[in-house]
Order: structure tokens, then C-alpha cells, then sequence
């Protein structure tokens, strides 16, 4: 949702900075290795239970992740590869932050409330793997009420907040199983249309 409506607004801040970061000879891939290194560290202090310098470590991971694509475009160097390798490190660093909350709830909640942000990491990558698998087969699945900036920002909520975080938790499987539903019947639609024959056509 973000993503559509702000792309544009956000990217005339970014690439400024993006063709300051090339001409200082940062590469956009070390930028997207950086942000995987800040996510380790982060699920590692999650885990331990300190959410505020989570909640840190959530939003320095997103500078890199903001800066790639930025740096890229001003470098020339924007590619298939580069694209796949970002795509794959954003779903690197989901996995370890929800893995690092999981790990904390493991240790400081009773039951099996651990379970619930691998619930939400399992429908995050369907809605993920539902956009990758359109693309690929001609089909628009972009979209949605909670894609990954909006997950960044609900999740930030709760890891500052640390008395609400499961309920946040709850919210963010709720609209990302929406999200899922959303993206589903979109690609549903496409498909249907191509192939129900035309009025006065053939079968």
C-alpha cells in the first residue's frame, strides 16, 4: 500500500543521497549485506529480550534496505542479479527478526505464543511468494493492506511498545492473511480473464 502511493515521493529523497553514497564508492550490494549483518544482530538482541535496542537495530536495518536500490540507480549498475539478491536478503532479514522474536517469546511467555510471529513470518512469505509466482507468470500481485513497509512499521510499533507486542503480532497475521486473500483473488481475476473465451467466441 505505502510502496504504491509513496514510491515516487521517497525515491526523490533517496536518490540524492544514492549518488552521494556512489560517488563515496559504496556498492549497492554491500549496502544489502549490511542490512542482513544489522538483522543478525538484531534477532540476536531480540531474542535476549531487549526490544527497545531491537526496535534500533529494526530501523537501521532499513537504511541499507531503503539505500540499495538508490545507490544502483545512481551507479548504473542496477541489474536482474541485483534485484534477485535484494528480493532474497529482504526475506533473509524477515525470517531472522521474526525467528529473534519467537526466540524471545519462547523464553518469556508461557505456551506456545511462539508460535505466533512464525505464524506471521509463514504468511508474510506467502504474500511474498504469491507476487514472485504472478510475476512469473505474467501477472500483476502487487498491492495489498499490509505489505513489507507496513509490516517494518507495525512491527516497529511493537518492539518499541514491548507491553503490546503480541496483540500487534495478532493485527500483523490478521491484514497479512488479508494481504494474502487480497493478492489471491487479484491474480484470480487475471487468470479468469485469459482464459473465459470472448463473447461470440470459440471454446
Amino acid at each position: 500500500m505505502f510502496d504504491g502511493n509513496l514510491r515516487a515521493a521517497v525515491d526523490k529523497i533517496l536518490d540524492p543521497i544514492g549518488e552521494i553514497l556512489c560517488r563515496l564508492r559504496v556498492t549497492a550490494n554491500a549496502l544489502t549485506v549490511t542490512g542482513i549483518l544489522i538483522a543478525v544482530v538484531g534477532a540476536i538482541i531480540i531474542g535476549r529480550g531487549h526490544l527497545f535496542a531491537g526496535f534500533v537495530c529494526l530501523l537501521l536495518t532499513g537504511i541499507p534496505d531503503a539505500l540499495d536500490g538508490a545507490v544502483a540507480k545512481a551507479s548504473g549498475t542496477s541489474s536482474v542479479r541485483g534485484a534477485f539478491f535484494d528480493s532474497v536478503s529482504d526475506r533473509i532479514t524477515d525470517s531472522l527478526l521474526f525467528c529473534g522474536i519467537a526466540w524471545h517469546l519462547a523464553t518469556d511467555e508461557p505456551g506456545r505464543i511462539m508460535m505466533l510471529p512464525v505464524a506471521v513470518m509463514a504468511a508474510a512469505m506467502l504474500v511474498s511468494y504469491q507476487r514472485a509466482k504472478a510475476e512469473s507468470l505474467g501477472f500483476d500481485a502487487k498491492g495489498g493492506i499490509m505489505e513489507r513497509a507496513e509490516r517494518f512499521i507495525v512491527l516497529a510499533i511493537g518492539l518499541l511498545v514491548d507491553e503490546i507486542l503480541i496483540p500487534v503480532l495478532w493485527v500483523m497475521l490478521v491484514l497479512t492473511g488479508f494481504t494474502a486473500c487480497q493478492r489471491f483473488l487479484k491474480v484470480w481475476k487475471q487468470a479468469t480473464r485469459q482464459i473465459d473465451p470472448p463473447i461470440g467466441g470459440q471454446s
